[in-house]
């Protein structure tokens, strides 16, 4: 349970100090730089964002103060399930319209994801409140506190590719967004359900991925079978970009891929040269 600063708290808090000495004070302060330093050490470069006002346009609406957490320490992976064969120049404009359905058709006082991901890797911003706070969303029934939202723009069901730039900019901004809390984005979470509604009754405490699907908290097939089979490498991308050390597994796999990229390459020079011949 957590405590407000009540005089009388305080007081104890001080007792304690005296009892302790010094001595324990100076270890504390030492434990709470080792935990910064670590934090620091894992944190990856934020990624551009466009801004809201380039799609919301005359769209916007009278809404309430934006609501924030005390940080971020997971996020939820969506797709919009709209259609994938638009222009990345049409994103603004698909982005508003799932902006009017979601604050007229539903009533919705704002979009509900944090962030929007097209195609072409762009990243905007979603939910109004600032990008660099860890605002409340309205994306993951049962889990929207301590969460962000990262929405890819399209329909990604099984066996349609997924974009590699967008797959990318999905991990920048996981890397970003999670290494504010110091978070490993290949880490396990414990998030408390706020809503029955979700996979988890209210009031339970759920373990979770820490870059998860929509569908891992909440009962949907949200954000695609073809999106969430990606989700393992993006979260190495992500762990990689805030400068961690890949595990073995992904080592080997990396591996695998370049020695398979250089034999294609090979494969390449050699039926060129022999057409030439």
């Amino acid at each position: 349970m957590l405590f407000g600063c009540l005089p009388g708290v305080a007081a104890a808090a001080a007792l304690a100090l005296c009892a302790y000495g010094v001595e324990r004070a100076a270890e504390s302060s030492s434990a709470a730089s080792v935990t910064v330093r670590e934090r620091a050490a894992h944190t990856a470069p934020r990624p551009p964002i466009v801004s809201r006002t380039a799609w919301v346009g005359d769209a916007g609406r009278e809404q309430p103060p934006p609501r924030y957490d005390d940080e971020v320490v997971a996020v939820f992976v969506h797709h919009t399930d709209s259609p994938n064969d638009y222009d990345c120049a049409e994103a603004p404009t698909n982005i508003r319209n799932l902006y009017e359905g979601q604050t007229n058709a539903r009533e919705w006082d704002d979009i509900g994801y944090n962030f929007v991901v097209d195609r072409c890797g762009t990243i905007y911003e979603g939910r109004a409140g600032g990008t660099d706070r860890p605002v409340t969303g309205a994306h993951t029934q049962g889990f929207n506190h301590r969460t962000t939202g990262i929405a890819a723009l399209g329909t990604f069901t099984a066996g349609v590719p997924v974009p590699p730039a967008m797959e990318h900019a999905i991990a920048e901004l996981a890397a970003w967004k999670l290494g504010l809390s110091g978070t490993d984005p290949r880490s396990d979470v414990r998030l408390v359900s706020s809503n029955g509604g979700s996979r988890y009754a209210a009031g339970t405490t759920a373990m979770l991925p820490a870059l998860a699907g929509h569908s891992d908290g909440f009962m949907t097939s949200c954000p695609g079978a073809a999106l969430h089979a990606r989700l393992p490498k993006i979260r190495e991308a992500a762990a990689e970009l805030q400068g961690r050390w890949p595990d073995a597994g992904h080592r080997q796999e990396k591996q695998r891929e370049e020695a398979q990229e250089k034999t294609q390459d090979r494969a390449q020079d050699l039926n060129r040269s022999q057409s030439r011949g």
